[in-house]
């Protein structure tokens, strides 16, 4: 009997049994539909290889992504006031606020790095969608004014890489203030002639669109990324007409002249190190050779 138990039983329901599968193996693509295996899509930099949907990316597999070597150093943000109005809607925003950090692990929805991209130094501020939606509020708003001031301290180009749902309404007039606060902090950079440059990724809308996202001597974007400041239902239903298609994403942006260029995800890295290299060497990539002067061209003899 123990024979039977203990050996024969376990390994019939060894077969029989179905093996579980984690859940997080599989990523279906909102686009085609396809089933994508996590390591492909992570290796892919989350596009799908059938489609060529572009997925939203982390912010930080982004930085490491564009860092050279994929090395780069984070400052210490300042610390504004967490809830200066007391919010509360469904729940308090302190609470919101909580959750939010214990779920992403960082303070609020930016982080500000700095690293070398193809050898030149750069500044990134990068926008943390998880982070309740990658809204700006106060500490957005510091931390732009301080990544501007370290792109003009290391004298380096600032990039900033918003993906925002707009400003964030648990802090009211605040948060709006931080429109002009942000594009202040773009003129710094610019004063100082250093390239400011602009990802838009998918979704840039609302009050980070209204400031310093459309401020940037250059605009890229990601294929298919969502770009405007009010939703395009809301616009239908103001303006009572037929939205054209693709309406707000970058490839009808491009088209109208808001953006300069929408870049795949694989190849950003590569041009955004091309652009820089333009941008900060001034001196010709190559030796300069005098053309032989022909005797005509020779000045006269007296």
């Amino acid at each position: 009997m123990d024979w039977l138990t203990n050996f024969v039983r376990p390994k019939i329901r060894a077969l029989v049994q179905k093996t579980e599968v984690p859940d997080n193996l599989w990523e279906k693509c909102s686009s085609c539909g396809q089933m994508i295996f996590h390591r492909e899509l992570d290796e892919n930099h989350r596009v799908c290889p059938h489609c060529g949907h572009h997925m939203r990316l982390g912010a930080v597999a982004r930085l490491q992504m564009l860092f050279d070597n994929g090395a780069y150093q984070t400052i210490e943000l300042p610390k504004p006031p967490a809830d200066p109005l007391r919010f509360r809607d469904r729940k308090r925003y302190g609470d919101r606020l909580k959750e939010s950090q214990n779920k992403t692990g960082r303070p609020d929805a930016i982080i500000v790095a700095h690293g070398t991209m193809d050898g030149h130094k750069t500044v990134i501020a990068i926008f943390d969608f998880d982070f309740m939606g990658g809204s700006m509020g106060i500490a957005v708003g510091e931390a732009l004014v301080a990544a501007a001031e370290l792109a003009v301290l290391q004298e380096a180009p600032l990039i900033a890489i918003p993906a925002s749902g707009g400003a964030r309404m648990q802090e009211g007039i605040l948060s709006l203030m931080q429109m002009p606060r942000s594009i202040i902090a773009v003129e710094k950079v610019k004063e100082k002639g250093l390239p400011y440059i602009v990802i838009l990724t998918d979704p840039t809308t609302g009050g980070v669109t209204a400031s310093f996202a459309m401020l940037g001597d250059i605009h890229i974007a990601e294929p298919g990324a969502v770009i405007g400041f009010a939703g395009a239902r809301v616009i239908a239903e103001t303006i009572r007409e037929q939205l054209p298609v693709g309406f707000q994403r970058a490839e009808y942006l491009q088209e109208h002249g808001m953006v300069d260029l929408v870049v795949p995800r694989k190849e950003m890295r590569d041009t955004l190190a091309r652009i820089l290299g333009l941008l900060r060497d001034r001196k010709p990539t190559a030796r300069i050779v005098p053309l032989p002067r022909k005797e005509a061209d020779a000045p006269p003899a007296y």
